[in-house]
């Protein structure tokens, strides 16, 4: 697996003001109202429920026991908490939260990576809509995805969902799209070495794609992961990129012009 630890900024002239925003809401959203990840009732209460999105009624559940699909132990699940907002606001609120603090780092470290190149190619106004966007296109897959392999009325439709990845995973797509040859610094076989995006980016994409089928038996999420999340805001990022960068030059272009 490759793992990212930094890319070329070179030609950045924008200060990515909206990325710093989004990293420090990811973290003082997990600090603050997720108590580092104890406080699980706000966390069910405000995490993205397949069930409640396809039905559009909030649920409130006891605590009860299932089967994982890829392990088949049972486990604890926690009970959903009500939710003091419209259900369909949780598909924003889940993209905020996270279920750990490992699941917290890994995602702030790729969104420090690569987001603030888009942000200097968008702007800052069109880079929060393109990444509010590609989460909730995420979201809406991860739902999709456990209808269709999983059933409505299946175990899984009740499991929360929650965390920037998918949001993230449309920032990768627009990235691998605008700067597909830009160096980025990666941990590979235990060696530090710089590679182009197109081949960081796409073998974590890959990755995405083989730990998927996994789902096709056992729902949209294996070992706690919504791969389908990561796919569908990957794509939505590949479509989107372009009409929203429309109007302006990349990067590589402004370095160009000097």
């Amino acid at each position: 697996m490759v793992m990212p630890i930094g890319d070329d900024n070179t030609g950045r002239s924008l200060a990515p003001v909206v990325n710093y925003a989004l990293l420090a809401a990811n973290v003082l959203v997990f600090i603050l109202f997720q108590g580092m990840g104890a406080n699980e009732r706000f966390t069910y209460a405000f995490s993205t429920v397949p069930k409640e999105i396809i039905s559009g009624k909030d649920l409130v559940t006891d605590d009860r026991q299932i089967e994982h699909p890829a392990t088949n132990q049972v486990v604890e699940v926690p009970g959903l908490q009500p939710t003091p907002i419209s259900v369909y606001i949780t598909l924003l609120t889940s993209m905020f939260m996270h279920g750990g603090i490992a699941h917290l780092f890994g995602n702030m470290l790729f969104l420090w990576i690569f987001g603030d190149n888009i942000e200097d190619t968008l702007g800052h106004l069109r880079y929060l809509i393109f990444y509010l966007v590609c989460g909730l296109a995420a979201s809406l897959a991860h739902v999709f995805s456990t209808v269709v392999f999983s059933g409505a009325g299946s175990e899984q439709m009740l499991i929360p969902s929650l965390g920037a990845s998918g949001a993230i995973s449309g920032v990768l797509g627009g990235y691998i799209m605008l700067h597909p040859h830009r160096r980025v610094t990666v941990i590979l076989f235990r060696m530090i070495t710089q590679v182009p995006a197109y081949v960081a980016i796409g073998m974590w994409f890959l990755f995405q794609l083989i730990s998927s089928l996994g789902a096709l038996g056992g729902g949209s999420q294996v070992g706690g992961v919504a791969y389908a999340a990561h796919i569908g805001g990957f794509i939505a990022g590949l479509a989107l990129i372009r009409p929203f960068a429309a109007g302006r030059a990349t990067s590589e272009y402004r370095v160009a012009r000097r």
